[in-house]
């Protein structure tokens, strides 16, 4: 199994002219191998936000299980991530991002044909857990070879600008999937192949998830050198990046790695911390906007799911915004855009909390109900904290592969996503939110979300003089 994922040897240097014709062609197969590959791996990692109001109805789960059962995800992938980012670093990315990709797709088509109890909803959970970490370890294969290949395949000075349109590609991969299980009911209900509708948002996706990785592993090649091309810096003439002073492609013993470019980077250590509190808004917002909408019947289930794609799909235009900030008006700089769309994430939770009286006061104006006013009011808020909290997710990441040599990408990259995905996805916003919903109700929870998008944002703005100094 090493020498399969072993990465790929250079090969021989192609001459000037076809050099010049094949640079372009692959850096843009690359890009589209890694934007659907991390696509697919969405869709087969919140299938359980989606099926979870069914289930509840079903008595099947309750809120506190579904959170629990949901963390299972964060927890292995926070893991996951960060391991598989140093074993990436070692790895052809072409077959680590596919494979992976592949054996998650499998574990949540198993998840979808399951038999569960109608009586014991703890042993359901202690199955759907089980699966999730199971997925959740999987999903760790996904976005270290992403963050190689662009790494090796887009320099230094495009990086974030072309980040944020690879990072669109989650925001894509988790709306579609809403939308895939609607397809998924009406087809797999009319031809009989599932009598509960719930079901298909695990089965529907997956199919497609093996698809994306079938077409990943034609489209991806792990590095410029290895398809007799030069290195990225030589071909743009930008060698602005972090280097290692042994050479680019030397394998750094993973002490050393970790000691030297992970644990003593204090910059590193803060947009950790910032990433876990970005993570709770962000999975804290999306996760649970189909159960708190339904339960306190703002929204019918296919409102519910139209609200929860619109608010992945408003990440597209406001990441690739966001890239272009820093690209633009901050030379590459990270923490300026962060901090700006970090505020205007909680000028968003307040309004969706707030929603009901908002809508008091305008539904008059327009003439409309409360009922139809606060739906649309949810629509707008739901958007708005989309457009805003996948762009700092994206340039989060951007940073940590700004701040390291590039053969310590994944490492980097996995070191912040350990914060975000333990910290702020699976404690906060999985086991922490549910608890607090089942036992206190959505007060509190709104709460959580406004506390936790002020600290993200005081420390995304810890790194602004750090980040231009450096």
């Amino acid at each position: 199994m090493k020498n399969f994922f072993a990465p790929p040897k250079d090969r021989e240097r192609l001459s000037p002219e076809k050099i010049k014709s094949k640079y372009p062609s692959m850096r843009l197969r690359v890009f589209l191998g890694a934007f659907l590959g991390y696509a697919g791996y969405y869709l087969v990692r919140k299938n359980l936000s989606i099926a979870a109001p069914d289930m509840i109805n079903e008595g099947l789960l309750d809120k506190a299980g579904v959170g629990i059962a949901a963390s299972a995800i964060s927890i292995a992938y926070a893991f996951s991530k960060f391991i598989m980012g140093s074993i990436s670093d070692r790895s052809d990315a072409r077959k680590f991002l596919s494979v992976g990709l592949v054996l998650s797709a499998l574990v949540m088509l198993v998840v979808g044909f399951l038999p569960y109890s109608t009586t014991d909803t703890s042993l359901n959970v202690v199955v759907i857990f089980i699966a999730m970490l199971m997925v959740g370890w999987l999903s760790g294969m996904g976005w270290p070879p992403c963050g190689r290949v662009m790494s090796h395949w887009f320099s230094q000075n495009e990086r974030s600008f072309k980040m944020s349109l690879w990072n669109t590609s989650h925001t894509i991969g988790n709306g579609s999937m809403s939308l895939l299980v609607a397809i998924g009911v009406s087809v797999m209900v009319a031809f009989g192949f599932v009598d509960q509708t719930w079901r298909a948002a695990f089965i529907f996706p997956s199919i497609i998830a093996i698809v994306i990785a079938l077409f990943c592993y034609w489209a991806l090649r792990d590095r410029p050198t290895a398809c007799g091309l030069p290195p990225i810096e030589e071909y743009r003439d930008d060698y602005s990046g972090v280097k290692n002073k042994k050479g680019e492609e030397v394998k750094i013993p993973f002490k050393r790695l970790f000691v030297d470019y992970i644990f003593k980077n204090k910059i590193l250590w803060l947009i950790a911390i910032a990433n876990s509190f970005v993570y709770l808004i962000r999975y804290g917002i999306a996760d649970w906007a189909p159960v708190y909408l339904q339960e306190m019947s703002i929204m019918d289930a296919s409102q519910s799911k139209l609200a929860f794609a619109l608010h992945n799909y408003a990440g597209v235009p406001g990441t690739i915004i966001c890239g272009w900030i820093s690209a633009k008006l901050f030379k590459g700089r990270c923490a300026p855009a962060n901090v700006l769309y970090m505020i205007l994430v909680l000028l968003g939770i307040l309004l969706y909390w707030q929603a009901g009286s908002v809508a008091a006061l305008l539904a008059p104006i327009f003439g409309a109900t409360v009922e139809s006013t606060m739906v649309v009011i949810v629509y707008i808020a739901l958007i708005e904290i989309g457009f805003c909290i996948y762009g700092p997710v994206a340039l989060i990441g951007v940073q940590a592969l700004n701040l390291v040599p590039k053969n310590a990408a994944g490492t980097a990259a996995g070191f912040v996503g350990l914060f975000g995905y333990l910290i702020g996805d699976a404690l906060l916003a999985k086991i922490l939110l549910g608890g607090v919903a089942e036992n206190y109700g959505w007060l509190p929870v709104f709460w959580i979300f406004i506390v936790g998008a002020a600290i993200a944002t005081i420390f995304c703005a810890t790194t602004w003089k750090r980040e231009k100094a450096l």
